[in-house]
């Protein structure tokens, strides 16, 4: 439950790292040959796990002023994590993992962390008015180890304390990074440690809830014998002990230590298929503080955390694996449908849409992703297109300045220097994919036989694919068209781009109120879930209506619609937009060669310099953004 009075439900504080994961399944991790680059460290990933699941949630640590450093806060903050408690440090590195997924048993992985910035944690970074804020303090086992920023933890620790709020422990024991075990036994769990069993104990009063697996507690109670350890606990602390079995679920424990696991209170476990247990404690450990801070019972509380802790083991990565809240509530009601819940379509398309980055309520686009058209032109060489484009973007950006809310669709073949320029600048990048008038569709031969080139896009680059088809069209047409949407859509998924299907029909038959609705059932039928539509302008509500309905009923959380120009004058785009504005899915549009096309045509044959070109795009691309914006607030739609 929400406290109106605090700002925040958690603050996680210690480890940060940047995890490389190997991209190979089956390996020795010597043997990889390519690495998935995520977030990771213990508080991290349950600071971005609690946020997924709708908690308030900030992190206090270190990072380097470097390029990883840069990605874990841009990647924290785009999980929804509050970051005023992640400090830069000018002098240390960002920590990394190297990791590996061998098999079900095994997953080798090496610490870089000598020296690194978030061991440099002092009790300077802990602000009492920001710890005060939270209502609730979550540290781990690793920030004990070390005297500098165990004083840092103890500080935010006893301000926790001593304001009433609620704390937490995972005691998250890896021997390696206690000094009682050498680098190349990352993967080790246990090693017996009198000095580590001390230290644990010294500091256990200061929590409401503790939270191990059984070699977590058989470190922490000093002895191998499960019942005793947690008894050794319960003698220097009053905390909630939760104990996690692998399979056989977890148990807590609010009072004295019974003689058996099996009498603590449980929650259901989950039958699924083992893929990857690194990280899978984290994710328990946010759905468990999830069901804790909104005043759950503790089976309630511990079915949360089983079944975060199942969606972690099933897939690639730590973070990444978590669910969103709606994610968590639909297989809790749903149920488990295939055990590799990595491979459950309906499951990994909420999954999927659900943890997408960034929000994007408004995209007022200009396209300039053509090709066919500008090589059309009379002066067109390759040099002269692809210096055109730059002075798009230079257009684009000038209308930007900056703020939120703008677009771009650029191509690779000609305007590859815009399009890497773009990265970085917050501009919406869409890129397109099919071969120019291509019907039925083809796809760019760049894009390699085997689609191979997308692990090469930039992954805001967003998969774009204009299809040339109707209702209408003869079975072996749809057939193939469908065939290759589906496929190049399971191609970007599996690359991690966003997906935007484009269909015209009007340039193929004749259409009505429901001609592109029957279209986007026909997609969705076939499979294919489009991150994002880009649909003709219709010429009545009821059009508008249909095709949003159609969307809605398969996809509630697509990113929406972006309005076409097909090349249409001002004023006749006014109305559409008009029109299209009315309806909230429709979050902007995607205009080309009415803000283009009297420039290109003049700077091709030299009537035109560049900066009257860039003058002359950037005001109508202004315009068509006023024109929208009006339209939006005349139909009176709220941006989400």
């Amino acid at each position: 439950m929400t406290d109106a009075t605090k700002s925040l439900d958690v603050i996680t504080i210690g480890r940060s790292s940047v995890d490389l994961y190997g991209s190979q399944v089956g390996g020795l991790l010597e043997d990889m040959g390519s690495f998935d680059k995520y977030i990771g460290g213990s508080p991290t990933n349950i600071a971005a796990g609690t946020a997924r699941l709708g908690l308030r949630s900030a992190l206090i640590t270190r990072v380097g002023d470097e390029h990883m450093g840069r990605f874990i806060r841009s990647q924290l903050a785009a999980e929804g994590v509050d970051v005023r408690g992640v400090k830069t440090d000018p002098d240390r590195l960002t920590a990394l993992v190297l990791l590996g997924i061998r098999d079900e048993d095994q997953f080798p992985l090496i610490f870089y962390r000598e020296n690194c910035a978030d061991m440099a944690l002092s009790e300077d970074d802990i602000d009492e008015g920001f710890i005060r804020e939270a209502r609730s303090v979550v540290a781990t086992g690793t920030h004990l180890s070390n005297p500098k920023v165990e004083a840092a933890t103890l500080k935010a620790l006893r301000i926790a304390r001593a304001a009433g709020m609620q704390t937490a422990l995972d005691i998250d024991y890896r021997p390696n990074l206690w000094g009682v075990a050498g680098h190349g036994d990352g993967e080790s769990r246990f090693v017996e440690s009198a000095k580590v069993t001390a230290k644990l104990q010294s500091t256990l009063h200061l929590f409401d809830l503790i939270v191990g697996t059984e070699e977590e507690f058989h470190i922490a109670g000093g002895t191998t014998d499960t019942i005793a350890a947690l008894r050794a606990v319960r003698a220097v602390s009053g905390a909630t002990l939760v104990c996690k079995r692998g399979a056989a679920g977890a148990v807590a424990f609010e009072g004295a230590i019974p003689d058996s696991l099996d009498d603590g209170q449980t929650g259901p476990g989950f039958p699924i298929e083992v893929f990857n247990v690194l990280g899978a404690g984290d994710g328990f450990m946010s759905g468990l503080l999830k069901g804790w801070l909104d005043g759950a019972d503790w089976p309630t509380a511990l079915t949360y955390a089983n079944a975060c802790g199942a969606f972690a083991v099933s897939r690639h990565g730590c973070t990444p694996a978590y669910p969103s809240l709606a994610e968590l509530e639909f297989f809790l009601d749903r149920g488990v449908v295939r055990p590799d819940l990595r491979n459950d379509p309906e499951l990994e398309q909420i999954h999927w849409s659900t943890n997408r980055k960034g929000r994007w309520d408004s995209v007022k686009t200009f396209a300039f992703d053509h090709r066919l058209q500008l090589e059309e032109m009379a002066g067109y060489t390759s040099a002269k297109g692809a210096a055109f484009k730059e002075l798009c973007l230079e257009a684009a950006l000038r209308v930007q300045a900056g703020q939120g809310g703008y677009g771009i669709l650029c191509d690779n073949r000609i305007g590859r220097r815009a399009l890497h320029r773009a990265s970085g600048t917050g501009l919406w990048i869409g890129r397109p994919t099919e071969l120019p008038g291509s019907r039925p569709i083809a796809f760019e031969p760049e894009l390699g036989e085997d689609l191979g080139q997308f692990r090469e896009w930039a992954r805001e680059n967003v998969v774009k694919l204009l299809v040339f088809c109707h209702p209408g069209d003869d079975a072996d047409t749809r057939a193939t068209q469908e065939a290759r949407v589906k496929r190049l859509f399971t191609a970007a998924r599996r690359g991690g781009l966003e997906f935007l299907l484009e269909v015209i029909p009007s340039k193929v038959g004749p259409v009505d109120d429901t001609t592109t609705a029957t279209l986007i059932e026909q997609f969705y039928a076939a499979g294919v879930y489009p991150d994002w539509w880009k649909l003709e302008p219709f010429k009545t509500e009821a059009a508008w209506q249909n095709a949003v309905a159609a969307i809605e009923a398969h996809d509630t959380h697509t990113r929406g619609i972006v309005v076409l120009g097909l090349d249409a004058p001002e004023a006749e785009l006014a109305q559409s937009f008009a029109l299209a504005a009315k309806q909230p899915l429709v979050k902007g549009f995607a205009v080309g060669r009415t803000i283009f096309g009297d420039a290109a045509r003049a700077w091709m044959t030299g009537a035109m310099d560049d900066a009257a070109a860039v003058e002359q795009m950037a005001g109508r691309f202004a315009r068509l953004c006023e024109i929208w914006d009006k339209a939006r607030a005349g139909a009176g739609v709220n941006k989400e």
